[in-house]
């Protein structure tokens, strides 16, 4: 199958996308559209970016209008869970788009806003309710929505829910919605924790596989800095980012301290730069993303629970400035550059005590990702060995194809800013935080509770200035 037409959508829709300007099914969708719209439950494996939302949005909108029931007060019909705020917007956003001409109310319910205004949306009902699940339950606990007349359920990003400890909210929420329902499930890897969840809440479901687990874009190119520590990664950062002033790159880091530690930097610098992690509200977040969009801003400082998810087009570096510990989460974030057919470079930085996790991802991905710069430190794996040198184009070597400014790492400028503190440290950013356990037994995972108020923080909210200019300068003294 090529063509939407050939999916089982009905004219209406069709006309939809055409107007948006659709022309083929992404793989996922051409697989799980005609699977959807046969009542199947699924399980869909597949990256960010591959068109999973219209994959589910678009069967689930038609027959919801095909089955001409109206939602009652503080009903919904067709519920969709995701981890964290921006995925949910993310999702929210694509939906209204798809339901242009049709009746179908849709509400989105995340932390970080005024749960009143959220109870006065779900006061009539609504056909599509996308959410994360702690506000959920608080919204539930309010009386402010019923689950009982739920027929459709999706689970998006479900490996991510269940890393981050929502295995006991959606085990809440699941025993609210009838037995008699579809339900489909996303997820980017198919750990025995998700086998267990679809075996529990999935009856047969067809599963559809587009890209495998551990498996990223052939167009991303990879290279890791050997460095010594965190103030060496800074200087390479810095580096890597003047050398492509034309680039538009994601940073990612384990921890919300450091990620506005590394973005507060970056912008006393010179850098366009703004953050999104735990610890900045909701409308921090918004605005942050929203200026990556425009260009505006062409730094974005991120934890892995806060990009979760976001599909932004044209990014053309990723650069992970900590290693994660969990080597699936290494693909989610070089996906974020590669998008739609594009090239993208992703570069890692690797202190001594990363050796082990780079180790881990180069045995995932089956492959060894090859060195720009330093010395593998003992008990990594051997990487690919090029030519020494540190190019202009994301790490790539001294002799390989150099990126659009035709620029190379300046000689000695490794000497440059060596003064600069470490940026390091924090607590690691789990994002939402799950519904049990709210108080003084915290969770395993999630801290930084989803509907939490966050403290205003000046860091990160980008100035218009592209990757190399702006202020000069200053150097601090070791």
């Amino acid at each position: 199958m090529t063509n939407f037409n050939e999916l089982g959508l009905n004219q209406q829709i069709l006309a939809t996308l055409t107007q948006a300007g659709y022309e083929k099914p992404t793989p996922i969708q051409a697989e799980a559209i005609p699977l959807v719209l046969q009542g199947r439950d699924l399980i869909g494996l597949a990256q960010t970016g591959t068109g999973k939302t219209a994959a589910f949005g678009l069967p689930i909108i038609q027959q919801l209008m095909n089955d001409g029931k109206t939602v009652g007060p503080h009903g919904v019909r067709a519920l969709i869970l995701a981890p964290t705020r921006e995925l949910v917007n993310q999702i929210a956003t694509s939906l209204k788009g798809f339901m242009r001409k049709s009746p179908l109310r849709i509400n989105m319910v995340v932390g970080g806003v005024s749960i009143n205004r959220q109870q006065l949306a779900l006061l009539r009902g609504t056909d599509i309710l996308v959410a994360t699940p702690g506000r959920l339950l608080d919204l539930i606990n309010r009386k402010a929505v019923t689950l009982a007349g739920v027929t459709h359920l999706v689970l998006d990003e479900a490996d991510q829910m269940l890393d981050l400890g929502f295995i006991h909210d959606l085990k809440r929420i699941a025993k609210l919605i009838p037995a008699k329902r579809q339900t489909l499930l996303f997820s980017a890897t198919m750990p025995k924790a998700i086998a267990d969840l679809s075996r529990d809440y999935l009856t047969n479901p067809e599963r559809v596989e587009v890209t495998p687990p551990g498996k990223a874009a052939d167009k991303i190119e990879q290279y890791v800095h050997f460095v010594g520590g965190k103030n060496d990664k800074t200087v390479v950062l810095k580096e890597q980012l003047s050398a492509n002033p034309d680039g538009r790159a994601i940073v990612f880091l384990r921890t919300k301290h450091g990620a506005e530690k590394l973005a507060k930097h970056l912008d006393q610098v010179g850098f366009a730069v703004a953050s999104i992690h735990g610890n900045k509200s909701q409308g921090q977040r918004e605005r942050a993303l929203k200026g990556f969009r425009d260009g505006d801003v062409a730094v974005l400082v991120a934890t892995d629970v806060a990009a979760r998810g976001i599909d932004i087009p044209g990014v053309s570096h990723v650069y992970n400035y900590d290693l994660p510990e969990v080597p699936d989460a290494y693909v989610h974030r070089i996906g974020r550059t590669a998008r739609a057919g594009r090239e993208g470079i992703a570069v890692a930085f690797c202190a001594p005590d990363e050796a082990k996790l780079l180790r881990d991802i180069e045995r995932l991905m089956g492959l060894s990702i090859t060195v720009a710069s330093g010395e593998p430190h003992a008990g990594s794996a051997p990487s690919s060995r090029p030519a020494r040198g540190r190019g202009g184009r994301g790490g790539r070597p001294a002799d390989a194809p150099r990126g659009p400014n035709g620029a190379s790492r300046r000689q000695g400028a490794s000497e440059e800013g060596r003064g600069d503190a470490a940026v390091a440290g924090g607590r690691a950013d789990h994002g939402d935080r799950p519904h049990q356990n709210r108080g003084k037994n915290r969770p395993k995972f999630g801290h930084g509770r989803d509907n939490a108020g966050h403290r205003q923080e000046q860091g990160g909210e980008g100035r218009k200035r592209s990757f190399g200019q702006g202020r000069p300068q200053r150097q601090k003294q070791a």
